[in-house]
């Protein structure tokens, strides 16, 4: 394989970059533009870990033709005139963290899969001047499928730079207390505006059980955000469930599941459902359509009275609270 070294800056300035990465978003709501996001996504082997060719028999000729016009549909419904909503809070909040920076400290943000690349918006930092990077990937919680995945592509772009930059990394917030602060308060201000549920459904993205077997650190990352913020809002164990949503393909995933938790809660009585999803930095597909629309819809179909979805925090000035903080703090020595 030949080898491909970016150019070097135009610039002598020094500079410092900030780089938010969020997984991706397909370029609209149809199969074909769905179906080569999906690619890119299920092929990485942190996302499936499954024997490579094995696995891309089964994506080519079984998932793709499928879920791709189910995913396609999924995002119609969510789609907004702008496009697609992950992408355009991923912009505010990037935008607001750049306001919220010092002089000199350049913020942009990328996507894992899709578009914008993490190869192209780094090669684009570097001729700006950038020589110290701190790169966020936008994931509360570790997970080696988000995070990791992530950070893999600011590794694989660092093998091609012939004159590197410095580079540091925030793998995860969980128990940041600015993020367990202030994401009680906006539940709280939700709660003001529309009234409160019996229960507080908190949803994670969920991970395959032989991803976490293997030493994943997301689900104890889970469980602590999950104490600490409780613990702020002051509910008992009988008024709040943790779960895990988006469960994927046959095997087992880490548990319980969201998806059953919506049919079983109204038979236990729980009639009135709050649900919070803190893994999302940003609304999207997991939250707008599996969440607020189909999990809406299984919960009063099954009993439920009254399902609100509280809303991600997306590029409210609460994340620059939160992050700008957390970025200043790891960008010392470098100011």
């Amino acid at each position: 394989m030949s080898k491909i070294f970016l150019s070097e800056p135009k610039t002598s300035k020094p500079a410092i970059g900030v780089l938010l990465l969020n997984l991706g978003t397909p370029a609209a709501p149809k199969p074909q533009a769905v179906r080569p996001y999906l690619r890119e996504f299920l092929s990485d082997q942190r996302v499936v870990e499954l024997p490579r060719f094995l696995w891309q028999l089964i994506l080519r000729g079984i998932i793709l033709p499928v879920r791709g016009r189910k995913s396609a549909h999924a995002y119609s419904t969510i789609w907004q005139e702008a496009g697609s909503p992950l992408l355009i809070g991923t912009q505010l909040l990037s935008a607001s963290l750049a306001s919220a920076m010092p002089d000199g400290v350049i913020t942009r943000f990328a996507m894992t899969y899709g578009q914008p690349s993490v190869i192209d918006v780094m090669q684009e930092m570097k001729l700006l001047g950038v020589q110290n990077l701190l790169v966020l990937p936008l994931y509360p919680q570790y997970a080696g499928s988000s995070s990791g995945a992530a950070l893999d592509q600011v590794w694989r772009v660092m093998l091609k730079q012939r004159v590197q930059m410095a580079v540091r990394s925030i793998t995860g917030f969980y128990a940041d207390n600015n993020y367990i602060k202030t994401l009680a308060r906006h539940i709280q201000t939700y709660w003001q505006k529309h009234g409160r549920g019996q229960c507080l459904l908190i949803s994670f993205h969920g991970i395959p059980e032989a991803q976490h077997q293997a030493g994943d650190s997301y689900v104890e990352h889970c469980k602590t955000t999950t104490r600490l913020l409780t613990e702020e809002l002051g509910l008992q164990e009988d008024e709040y469930r943790l779960a895990f949503q988006s469960r994927f393909g046959y095997a087992p995933w880490v548990g319980p599941s969201t998806q059953d938790l919506l049919i079983q809660l109204p038979q236990a009585g729980i009639s009135r459902l709050d649900v919070i999803c803190p893994g999302f930095v940003t609304d999207c597909l997991e939250t707008l359509e599996e969440i607020n629309i189909r999990g809406k819809a299984d919960f009063l179909a099954h009993g439920g009275k009254q399902f609100q979805y509280i809303p991600c925090m997306n590029s409210e000035h609460e994340w620059v609270e939160i992050l700008a903080p957390l970025v200043k703090q790891h960008l010392q020595g470098w100011l």
